[in-house]
């Protein structure tokens, strides 16, 4: 069941007021840095990826840097990162491609982007909202996956399928911006063990769909 309107836009309005100036929490500085940070932030922290980046940036510059790395380098270059091996062969492989065909630009199109070796719908939403300011679809990591459920905007288990319903229930205006709002909500609010649901922004309408709170 599609959720009400206007509790929609109690969502929207009271998670602007409380995260007016949300921005992606990756650090980078172009297209090309964000969508190797992202890569990157698989199953790992923001924080941890940025400290990596942060030296990983001055060292590869381009794409052709990334493309033409030796491979055992650039796994030793990202291994805090977890899973660095099929990190590092997903980015090198994308880079070459970028290199080759795009010269050396991240290409910014959706069915581009996801023929990228290791891009999927979430890095090409977060590259094309982010780098190019293209609202293609909504980013769901797990904070706003998690979020989705409990706040009753979507029943699915599949991110797809949670994109999805959340592109039908807000604006296409808002499809950037209220991934960062959701994943911010999530981390100071709405962790997956004991919501702070006493204190959370939504705490009074949340449904709560499957949760236990704490204060």
């Amino acid at each position: 069941m599609k959720p009400d309107k206007s509790y929609i836009t109690i969502i929207l309005r009271r998670l602007k007021k409380k995260y007016p100036d949300a921005v992606c929490s990756l650090t980078w500085r172009d297209p090309l840095q964000l969508l190797v940070a992202t890569i990157l932030s698989a199953q790992c922290t923001d924080i941890r990826v940025n400290i990596v980046t942060r030296d990983l940036f001055q060292k590869y510059r381009s794409a052709r840097d990334f493309a033409t790395a030796e491979l055992s380098e650039l796994e030793k270059d990202i291994h805090s990162t977890g899973f660095y091996r099929n990190k590092a062969k997903n980015i090198k492989a994308a880079c070459t491609i970028i290199d080759e065909q795009y010269g050396g630009e991240v290409p910014a199109g959706m069915s581009k982007l996801i023929a990228l070796p290791g891009v999927g719908r979430k890095t090409a939403n977060c590259v094309l909202g982010n780098g190019f300011g293209i609202a293609a679809g909504v980013v769901v990591d797990t904070h706003v996956e998690r979020l989705s459920h409990r706040l009753g905007l979507s029943e699915s288990n599949s991110p797809e399928k949670i994109e999805q319903d959340l592109m039908q229930i807000f604006p296409e205006s808002e499809w950037i911006d209220i991934s960062h709002r959701l994943i911010l909500l999530g981390r100071e609010s709405c962790p997956a063990r004991k919501p702070k649901c006493n204190s959370c922004v939504l705490g009074d309408i949340c449904p709560r769909v499957g949760v236990g709170c704490s204060q």
